[in-house]
């Protein structure tokens, strides 16, 4: 917003010179270039968005010129010098009430609405005839365990989620309500590595194929999400994450562990690589302040967000390695190192959200295989402090410690620590979350995105991310 205002006091002020609007235009693209030849400034600036600059820069003008013609009528001056100059003064004002104001109060008791009724009608009903073969053509994990029955519903729901790669109408949802109808390349990714680990790895090519052809920013990385068409969303408070990349290399090396896929997706891991490489001067410092996974806008480097990058360098090196290409695997894997070892000094030893702030967060498990199979000094006992600290009243996790106290546990996050735990060897611990998500199920089987203090689910449901992630978790423990 504070880009966009300046913008608008900037047409505000040279409504009456041209030559210095059109300067003014240029700005943001040249910023976009500088950062894209510097990284190491792209590292102290947060992502510019050209479209809402220029926005701002045309409501501005447009205004300026309406106030130019009104104090032309009135035979004055001062009526757009007024109007710039409170514009400043309430953008100022906004700014400090927003850093200085204390958040809201929020019911620790809130209850979230349930959605996705229709995906398994009449309740807890069976797998059809080609959703039994489907499911039965490849891998349960969890068979014949207490298990099986949570494990059948997910991958079923994995599959029905996945409709669209069957055809050609576009992308997996998140989840089966409006807001959640969108692709997700951090959702995707899971949803991916799922398929292939439990023998439908034709559609986690697919997958990845079709999010080969995805906007895909050579510094920033993809989008937070996209329209199931593939389109982009132009006007979204959620920017581009830079962690992205770094899910998609993980399910890239995963899915061709089990099948090959296509030059778009060889191409795809070129691309990838090289922006993570960009964003972090070769692994010589963190990416850019911005957005990880909880999706609120910020100038703080997150351990949400670096960690991913770190995974995903050392995934595609061990891609290029298997493909016979050394040097460019020494290269990847010298900056993953680089990043990793930037992740222990800047967040380490507590590895708390923003480094020296933010209480722990779900992002430990990042830091846990099997996204790195060695984990740094420290990084277990913040795993399992944010695991007390984040504790909720109906059994859950938030997504952080300092999450707001609404008394909600998000699903997501807990299937996360529970894959982690799994992967380590903890299978107590992963069987402590299991259970817990297998009781908190929506009435017709599925996995929901939350759980309220009562411990009655909420939300979507199936929420991709999560079935994804239970069905990972019960692999891991075979």
């Amino acid at each position: 917003m504070g880009v966009v205002g300046l913008m608008i006091v900037a047409g505000l002020s040279l409504s009456r010179r041209p030559r210095w609007l059109a300067t003014a235009a240029a700005l943001p693209l040249v910023l976009e270039g500088v950062q894209y030849a510097l990284p190491e400034l792209a590292r102290a600036c947060s992502a510019p968005d050209v479209l809402h600059a220029w926005m701002g820069l045309a409501v501005g003008t447009v205004i300026g010129a309406v106030l130019l013609h009104v104090d032309r009528l009135l035979h004055g001056n001062t009526l757009l010098r007024v109007t710039a100059a409170s514009i400043v003064l309430g953008l100022a004002v906004t700014s400090v009430a927003g850093w200085s104001a204390d958040p809201a109060p929020v019911d620790p008791h809130t209850r979230v609405g349930l959605r996705g009724e229709l995906v398994h009608y009449p309740y807890w009903d069976v797998p059809g005839a080609e959703d039994k073969a489907w499911i039965e053509a490849g891998t349960l994990p969890g068979a014949g365990t207490s298990y099986e029955e949570m494990s059948r519903t997910a991958l079923w729901d994995l599959k029905n989620l996945s409709e669209n790669l069957a055809t050609d109408a576009g992308f997996p949802p998140a989840g089966p309500a409006e807001n959640w109808g969108y692709f997700w390349p951090r959702d995707g990714a899971f949803l991916a590595v799922a398929l292939a680990r439990t023998g439908h790895a034709d559609l986690s090519v697919e997958l990845m194929t079709r999010t080969s052809e995805l906007y895909l920013d050579p510094m920033y990385g993809f989008d937070a999400r996209y329209l199931l068409s593939g389109g982009r969303i132009y006007l979204d408070p959620r920017r581009a994450q830079v962690d992205g990349c770094g899910w998609v290399l993980w399910a890239i090396h995963e899915t061709t562990q089990v099948a090959s896929v296509p030059s778009v997706v060889d191409d795809l891991r070129d691309r990838c690589t090289d922006q993570l490489l960009r964003a972090t001067g070769g692994g010589s410092h963190l990416p850019a302040p911005g957005q990880d996974y909880w999706e609120q806008t910020t100038y703080d480097h997150l351990l949400g967000a670096s960690a991913p990058v770190a995974a995903g360098l050392r995934f595609a090196a061990a891609d290029y390695r298997t493909l016979g290409d050394d040097q460019r695997a020494d290269q990847v894997q010298q900056a993953a190192a680089g990043v990793r070892s930037e992740i222990g000094e800047f967040f380490g030893p507590d590895y708390l959200r923003a480094g020296t702030h933010g209480g722990l967060d779900a992002a430990t498990a990042m830091l846990m295989p099997p996204f790195d199979p060695d984990p740094l000094p420290g990084v277990h006992e913040a795993w399992l402090g944010y695991q007390q600290e984040a504790a909720r009243a109906g059994g859950g996790l938030a997504p952080g410690s300092q999450w707001k106290n609404d008394g909600i546990s998000w699903t997501p996050e807990v299937a996360l620590v529970a894959y982690a735990a799994a992967a380590s060897g903890q299978d107590e611990l992963a069987h402590h979350w299991l259970d817990w998500l297998d009781q908190h199920r929506a009435p017709w089987g599925s996995l929901p995105e939350k759980v309220d203090s009562q411990g009655r689910p909420g939300g979507p449901a199936p929420l991709g991310w999560t079935s994804a992630l239970v069905i990972l978790t019960l692999d891991a423990l075979a």
